[in-house]
């Protein structure tokens, strides 16, 4: 079996997570993905265990790729990024949209040196808006895309950001949709695209609760999903409850606490707590589950992060695996979502130390020699982290 995307040539520019995270998914599926990082190294070098000279957070989000490390402030930066790209399919980067151009490198650039170059742009607002400019991570894109603020009115808590960079990975997804697209399209026109992501855009375009903040419509959607204590743990169950509170008071016998005379919101806080006494009746996974089986009642574990390698699907389907730790051991990371009938996907390596593949990379795709990678070496173009050469060999 082949991998799907075997032959295309990547290079990725970017940083943290949004472009990061699309240049990991085309990696697992084949692409030769080569990490451009700048000098100072990507801010998530900083980020969750070290091991192998390898963060936590960098090892996920870039497995499996190779890295160069490049001045692309010396003078000789512009004209090997050039000859990169010409042999190139797909070009990522994050940085605000004035950046790149600002560089010698925007799409326009590209383009001339490679008319069928395929570039992945990323930015919080995208460009030639008023906001184009616009510093931007996930957390200001739920403030400003309206997430924030909904949890807030459904929950009752003061305003929080969510322990995810949903906005990111929104971007992330739907920029590997646009760039697999323009590859398609390549094949008919022989001509490449310039795909400009808005992460505003991406997250408003997946937001499938927004029409009801845009209709002020909230009580035309269905109840919020219920977590309920029960003697196995917490476990949530999806569905509405006044569906769970009138088969507890038919079938299960439960008596309904609240009178005639009562408001609807005193009624509701009785039944609520009626059925909570109900669910530490519940003493075994077993009675939980043949509750919820018998009226099709979706349910989960509330599980902690730490333990998900013990949930059953993940753990049948390999979702987290062990790769090698550069440093005599292994360690774990999430696996490629990807399941294809006939071709293969999914992490090939850890990920790489800075510079480390300088001269393979350059040896491979344009045919430089050793001497030539030193001489860029020695003139500021390319470095290495020599901590991590000493870690790699």
């Amino acid at each position: 079996m082949e991998y799907p995307l075997a032959g295309l040539k990547v290079l990725d520019f970017s940083r943290v997570l949004s472009g990061p995270f699309a240049g990991r998914l085309l990696c697992d599926l084949g692409a030769d993905v080569v990490k451009v990082e700048p000098p100072e190294g990507d801010i998530t070098r900083y980020w969750g265990e070290v091991i192998g000279n390898v963060p936590g957070y960098f090892n996920q989000q870039n497995a499996g790729k190779r890295n160069i490390c490049m001045d692309l402030r010396a003078p000789a930066a512009v004209g090997l990024v050039a000859d990169l790209v010409r042999e190139a399919d797909i070009v990522i980067e994050n940085y605000r949209p004035d950046v790149m151009p600002r560089l010698g490198l925007g799409y326009e650039d590209l383009r001339k040196f490679n008319p069928r170059i395929i570039m992945l742009s990323i930015s919080g607002f995208g460009s030639g808006g008023s906001e184009s400019r616009r510093p931007a991570y996930a957390p200001v894109i739920h403030a400003e895309a309206g997430l924030i603020a909904r949890q807030t009115t459904r929950t009752g808590n003061y305003y929080a950001d969510y322990p995810i960079s949903i906005a990111d990975t929104n971007a992330s997804l739907h920029g590997l949709v646009g760039v697999l697209s323009a590859v398609i399209m390549r094949e008919r026109t022989d001509e490449g695209q310039h795909i400009d992501m808005a992460m505003i855009d991406a997250t408003v375009a997946t937001d499938d609760q927004l029409v009801y903040d845009i209709e002020d419509s909230h009580a035309t959607g269905p109840l919020p999903n219920d977590v309920w204590e029960t003697p196995i743990g917490p476990i949530l169950l999806s569905t509405d409850f006044r569906f769970l509170w009138r088969i507890l008071n038919t079938d299960y016998s439960v008596e309904d606490p609240a009178t005639s005379d009562m408001d609807l919101d005193e009624k509701i806080r009785l039944r609520r707590g009626a059925t909570a006494k109900f669910m530490m009746t519940l003493s075994s996974r077993e009675a939980v589950t043949e509750l919820m089986e018998r009226y099709n009642i979706p349910w989960g574990d509330v599980r902690e992060g730490a333990f998900m390698r013990e949930q059953l699907t993940l753990r049948e389907r390999g979702s987290i695996i062990d790769i090698d730790d550069r440093a005599g051991g292994t360690r774990p990371v999430m696996q490629s979502p990807y399941r294809f009938s006939n071709a293969k996907s999914g992490i090939r390596s850890g990920a790489p130390h800075q510079g480390e593949h300088n001269e393979e990379v350059l040896t491979e795709w344009l045919g430089r020699s050793k001497d030539d990678v030193s001489a860029l070496c020695a003139s500021g173009v390319l470095l290495t982290d020599e901590r991590d050469e000493r870690k790699s060999r």
